[in-house]
């Protein structure tokens, strides 16, 4: 008989609509009479390592609804990345309480783990459903035609280059902005999305698809403030050489590395730093300014795409019901059919975990320093709805009076 009992867990970084995706996983159980209770893990694999749950088939509809608009992962999160001995131990908990559904938000570890624990569960021939439901601003998911997070991230990137352009243009120097992305460069290249006119920033993009070389970026910025007399600056936090070192490793003497041994890219503002005091020393341009994004465009309150959270909803909906009706495990995806409109399927795991998606290159410019249209086809739609705007003086000239030749 089952024992009528799932489980949710958020994993990775918090998004804007993470909580949209837990909602949809307990709100579309509730449909079900054979669920008879709905258990969310607190930080992710940790918590359920620690066995410490809560029952979310005691909360209210409407309080449900509250936290589904509410940014960053109501559960809370882990960096935790479960190898087969931490797999096993997961197992066993789900075991333990009964558990015959198990639903995992998150990224491309998250898929891995979903992927491990189920095939622990075919081994020992236990009855788990288990599905990965995705999750990641860096958009880097294969089989995806974007991930849930990522449209609301790039449109805080997107605003926040727009206003930081209108600020280079009252105040002309150069403005560097890091973005999030240690192998991807969509949020980086969501940038883009700020610009109006023909000389709005961002001016220069550059992205980790794209090899990275500091005398080539010195003569590119030095162009461009030559023509504009400013110079706005998209860069990803992952931007490496030819040998695919962090461009900010190989600038900075000290730098904190995570759990998993990548050196901390998002943690500080380091990148920015060293590339300003480039241009400053080399170009000799003195109002030189720089910016870390860094969490900020995570879970940004007030700066959500209202595609994304109806996206994040339906691929929790969707999870429960290929695990309801189905009969396999699977990474649920984002599929587009039309402009705009997106259809799910759910993937095997192996297809999905351990791999990582970067920019195709029909995105990128042969300059390696811009997008395409092709890009801005593809994200405008992801933004959402009341997108900002920002308009110019047309600066009809009076005649000089003094100085009438000048």
């Amino acid at each position: 008989m089952a024992s009528g009992k799932i489980l949710v867990a958020q994993g990775g970084g918090p998004t804007a609509v993470i909580n949209q995706s837990l909602v949809g996983v307990a709100m579309e159980a509730r449909r079900f009479t054979t669920i008879e209770r709905i258990y969310g893990a607190r930080h992710g694999v940790r918590g359920i390592i620690n066995e410490d749950f809560v029952d979310l088939t005691q909360e209210t509809h409407h309080n449900l609804e509250l936290v589904a608009s509410t940014p960053s992962s109501a559960l809370g999160s882990t960096r935790d990345k479960p190898d087969l001995p931490y797999c096993k131990e997961i197992f066993k908990v789900l075991q333990a309480h009964q558990i015959e559904h198990f639903f995992y938000i998150g990224g491309n570890d998250s898929s891995d783990t979903v992927r491990i624990v189920s095939q622990e569960a075919q081994k020992a021939g236990y009855p788990l459903r288990a599905i990965h439901i995705p999750k990641t601003i860096d958009n880097d998911l294969v089989g995806n035609d974007h991930t849930p997070g990522f449209p609301s991230a790039a449109r805080f990137v997107a605003q926040a280059f727009a206003g930081a352009n209108l600020d280079n243009a009252a105040l002309p120097g150069v403005y560097v902005g890091i973005v999030m992305g240690r192998h991807a460069g969509f949020l980086t290249a969501a940038a883009a999305l700020g610009k109006k006119f023909p000389d709005d920033g961002p001016h220069l993009i550059y992205v980790p698809e794209r090899t990275f070389v500091l005398e080539n970026f010195l003569a590119d910025v030095k162009r461009v403030y030559e023509r504009y007399g400013r110079c706005v600056i998209a860069v990803s936090e992952g931007i490496h050489d030819a040998s695919g070192s962090a461009i900010a490793s190989l600038l900075a003497k000290d730098l904190e590395h995570d759990a998993h041994g990548n050196v901390q890219l998002s943690g500080n503002g380091a990148l920015a730093d060293l590339l300003c005091e480039e241009i400053k020393s080399k170009l000799k341009i003195k109002r030189v300014r720089g910016d870390t994004f860094g969490y900020l465009q995570r879970s940004f309150i007030g700066c959500v795409s209202d595609v994304d959270q109806r996206e994040a909803r339906e691929v929790g909906e969707k999870a429960v019901q290929f695990a309801m009706w189905g009969s396999r495990n699977g990474s649920v995806a984002i599929k587009r059919t039309g402009f705009y409109s997106v259809d799910y399927e759910l993937l095997a795991l192996e297809a999905v975990a351990g791999k990582t998606r970067v920019m195709e290159d029909e995105f990128i410019t042969s300059s390696g320093t811009d997008v395409t249209d092709a890009f801005r086809l593809y994200l405008r739609p992801l933004l959402g709805s009341g997108m900002p705007d920002a308009f110019r003086l047309r600066h009809h000239p009076v005649p000089k009076v003094l100085n009438p030749g000048s």
